[in-house]
């Protein structure tokens, strides 16, 4: 019993940076892996970033070198998004995974999602 909220989304011209938050309640010492999700209008939903237990992370092609996924502590994930194109426009979503050793890129393999916070890149 996990719960994901998450926050930070908001309007930032291209170039720019947002920083996204995640913050998890509940039985927080069963998640292995955290990833960011999002979802752009009339798209299907894709992997942007994933962090796992041990700290290890996963970015899609399309935002390596630009998005870093961290932690702060065990309650609490961040997305910081820097050089943002007009592509990255989305809805993204915080997950978390509860079982351990899964390819966490596979949106099938989390167990929990948050309710998402909307990022529009726009002039």
């Amino acid at each position: 019993q996990v719960q994901l909220v998450e926050s930070g989304g908001g309007l930032v011209q291209p170039g720019g940076s947002l920083r996204l938050s995640c913050a998890a309640s509940g039985s927080i010492f069963s998640i292995n892996a955290m990833g960011w999700y999002r979802q752009a209008p009339g798209k299907q939903r894709e992997l942007v970033a994933y962090i796992t237990s041990d700290d290890n992370t996963n970015y899609a092609d399309s935002v390596k070198g630009r998005f870093t996924i961290y932690r702060s502590n065990a309650k609490k994930v961040y997305l910081q998004m820097n050089s943002l194109k007009p592509e990255d426009t989305a809805v993204y979503y915080c997950a978390a995974a509860r079982y351990l050793n899964r390819d966490y890129r596979l949106g099938k393999n989390y167990d929990y999602w948050g309710q998402g916070t909307q990022v529009t890149v726009s002039s």
